[in-house]
C-alpha cells in the first residue's frame, strides 16, 4: 500500500467534503448567505428558509453526494496506486467531517 497515495486519498476526499453546498446554492440563486440568517448552519434546511424549494433540494442532493463521490473516486483510481479498503474507508470519514 501506498501510504502518499492514501495520504492524496484522504486529503482530497475532505477537500470535496468541505465544499458548502448551501453557500454555492445559495450565491448560484442570488439567495443570502445562508449562514447569516435562521441557525446559521450552512445546511439545506436553513437554505429552505430562504423560501427556495429549489436551491434547498440542490444543497441536499450535493452535500449527500459528496460522501458517495469521495468513495467512488477513491475505489475507482486508488487500486493502481496501491490504496485499499481501509483507504476507502478513511476518504469516506473525511469527506463528512466538519471542522469546527
Amino acid at each position: 500500500m501506498s501510504m502518499a497515495a492514501s495520504i492524496t486519498a484522504i486529503a482530497g476526499a475532505y477537500l470535496l467534503g468541505s465544499v458548502s453546498f448551501a453557500v454555492v446554492m445559495s450565491r448560484l440563486f442570488g439567495l443570502a448567505d445562508p449562514r447569516s440568517y435562521g441557525s446559521g448552519n450552512p445546511g439545506a434546511t436553513n437554505v429552505l428558509r430562504s423560501g427556495s424549494k429549489a436551491a434547498a433540494a440542490l444543497t441536499l442532493l450535493g452535500d449527500a453526494a459528496k460522501g458517495a463521490v469521495a468513495v467512488w473516486l477513491v475505489r475507482a483510481f486508488g487500486p493502481p496506486f496501491g490504496v485499499g479498503e481501509l483507504t476507502v474507508a478513511l476518504a469516506a470519514l473525511a469527506a463528512v467531517a466538519r471542522p469546527q
